[in-house]
């Protein structure tokens, strides 16, 4: 008796692989649409309610406090992560605990966001009652504008009757991605009224793949015109040339430039190599004619995302920095990148 292995490649798709393909599809489909009719009100019927969700986080002056029971407190916490990362303060409150002594976590000029697909939560909406005696202003994300937690908040944004991807309209799925849909599209849209940059990205982000990125790539540059990246007229020869870079510790090519000491153009090694093999008479002849002219280069302003960006569409390994007069500072090479682990060998 012939014996198939389960990871034979070659097996037909079997009638469950198709069901559970389409099933998958349809899930998808029921999350998507959730967020397609939040976009669509926003552009419409609750156009007021999203500009004053958004005046009253801009307006804040001490930290957005999100707070949300089961699974809405998961999404809380990548909402108030969002907010803090875009440059708004922003902390976390568990409702229970809230009532249980955590109420100080909670000062004057906060906003507090509370989150609930029923708008019934009993821990949420307790929370609501008294952050309202408080005068504590509330912004509250639930189904409906009919729910208690509508009613107990300064500015509700709804959800709408969302279908879960559930098949038994149990697990929160597609009503959660909506939640944290909205979470993001305040947290953008307040960080593009303030005019967060960059840099300031930069600043919430100092560690990790994205903060390096955003770097400016003069942080990143080992190799510095004056220290030790010597800068050759294009001139020379090919020998001149190659004499003048040295022999000791040195980067992967030769700087050239023009009368006026402006970047003109770049000699790798691997230049040296191929040209040695093939057509060593040139040794003696202008590197200009040899050289790779008017060479990629970035300026002393972009950043080391900028870099990378080089490298991998236009597989260049040492690209030269110049500054604002076109006068090479520096020279960056894909081992620096690949140190900075930014660039994978």
């Amino acid at each position: 008796m012939a014996i198939t292995s389960v990871a034979d490649s070659s097996r037909t798709t079997s009638p469950a692989d198709s069901s559970e393909s389409t099933f998958i599809a349809e899930a998808l489909q029921a999350e998507a649409d959730a967020i397609q009719r939040l976009a669509d009100g926003a552009l419409s019927a609750q156009a007021d309610a999203w500009r004053h969700a958004v005046d009253l986080i801009d307006a804040c002056e001490g930290h957005v406090v999100v707070s949300g029971m089961g699974k809405s407190g998961l999404i809380g916490n990548k909402i108030s992560a969002t907010l803090s990362s875009l440059g708004q303060p922003s902390h976390v409150i568990h409702p229970a605990e809230a009532m249980h002594g955590d109420l100080g976590r909670i000062r004057r000029g906060d906003v507090v966001i509370l989150l609930s697909f029923s708008g019934e939560t009993e821990e949420v909406i307790n929370l609501a009652a008294v952050l309202e005696a408080d005068n504590v202003p509330r912004l509250g994300i639930s189904m409906t504008d009919g729910s208690t937690l509508a009613r107990l908040s300064n500015v509700h944004l709804p959800l709408g009757n969302v279908t879960e991807a559930c098949p038994l309209q149990l697990a929160p799925t597609a009503s959660t991605t909506a939640m944290l849909a909205v979470g993001d599209a305040l947290a953008l849209t307040v960080s593009r009224r303030r005019a967060f940059s960059a840099d300031d990205f930069h600043k919430h982000h100092p560690g990790g793949m994205l903060g390096v990125g955003l770097r400016k790539v003069t942080e990143a540059v080992r190799f510095r015109v004056g220290e030790n990246l010597p800068v050759v007229r294009d001139d020379t020869t090919v020998r001149q040339a190659c004499q003048q870079a040295g022999d000791g510790r040195r980067a992967g090519a030769i700087v050239l430039v023009d009368q006026k000491g402006r970047l003109s153009g770049i000699f790798t090694d691997g230049d040296l190599r191929r040209m040695v093999l093939n057509e060593p008479e040139q040794l003696d002849g202008p590197i200009r004619e040899v050289m790779t002219a008017h060479p990629q280069h970035l300026h002393d302003g972009h950043l080391v995302r900028d870099a990378v960006r080089l490298v991998r569409e236009r597989r260049v390994d040492e690209i030269p920095v110049v500054d604002q007069h076109g006068r090479p500072i520096g020279l960056i090479d894909v081992q620096d990148l690949i140190a900075m682990k930014v660039v994978q060998e």
